[in-house]
């Protein structure tokens, strides 16, 4: 599962079918999925004295939003879980321990200049998701930021999309190529009609999510403009 999956159509014909690139965050952008099963496993440790949880377990809920990850628990234990958890990521996070992915600054710097409008579309509340953002100075790349809070229904939904789309004039979905590296990513683009591209270097079961079929495997952001008639490969 690496280079661009989709054959694509002869570039000298094309006409550009892509008028808007949605960004995923963590794991996507930012490499951030080591320090989130982290806090989920200080968070049972702090709450519950243990965490009896999976890795495995922990990362299917990355992508969706937080309080889903708590579900089994009763009211109580989860918001106990909950405060635990976003105590311990924002502090580390503002300590500076989640870098952007190689290339990653580059190649959105390369997009915007080709004049794509690209946006960040995250289950991350804003307050936590802003602390990483304005950290590594990406928030300049993009036309459109939607966070969890921002619609009534999240990820795996396509709602969230749709909102990004909307505050930018587009109403077809179908031009619009969301980025992901999580099932929830490409269930939420299908739930619109959007295109998903799944980043090469996700950090989730690839077998499980190829099962899905995504209609590209990114080994570079730097193949968007190729996916979407800007360039040729």
């Amino acid at each position: 599962m690496t280079g661009i999956r989709k054959a694509l159509p002869d570039m000298k014909t094309m006409q550009k079918k892509i008028d808007l690139v949605l960004y995923d965050l963590d794991g996507t952008i930012q490499d951030s999925v080591p320090l989130i099963v982290e806090s989920f496993q200080k968070a049972y440790e702090i709450v519950l004295g243990e965490c009896t949880r999976t890795v495995a377990d922990l990362k299917s809920y990355i992508g969706r939003p937080l309080r889903d990850s708590f579900e089994r628990h009763d009211k109580e234990t989860a918001d106990k879980l909950t405060e635990a958890y976003l105590e311990y990521n924002i502090r580390r996070m503002k300590e500076g321990v989640v870098p952007l992915f190689p290339g990653v600054a580059e190649s959105l710097a390369m997009i915007k200049e080709k004049g794509i409008r690209q946006g960040i579309v995250t289950a991350k509340r804003r307050d936590s998701a802003m602390v990483t953002i304005e950290q590594l100075d990406i928030a300049k790349y993009f036309d459109v930021m939607v966070f969890g809070d921002d619609t009534a229904r999240s990820k795996p939904h396509g709602d969230p999309l749709v909102e990004a789309a909307r505050r930018l004039g587009t109403c077809d979905m179908s031009r619009v190529l969301y980025v992901g590296d999580a099932a929830s990513d490409l269930l939420s683009a299908r739930d619109c009609d959007a295109s998903f591209a799944l980043v090469g270097w996700t950090m989730m079961p690839k077998d499980e999510i190829g099962k899905l079929g995504p209609d590209y495997v990114l080994s570079s952001l730097d193949e968007i403009p190729c996916i979407i008639g800007y360039a040729e490969l």
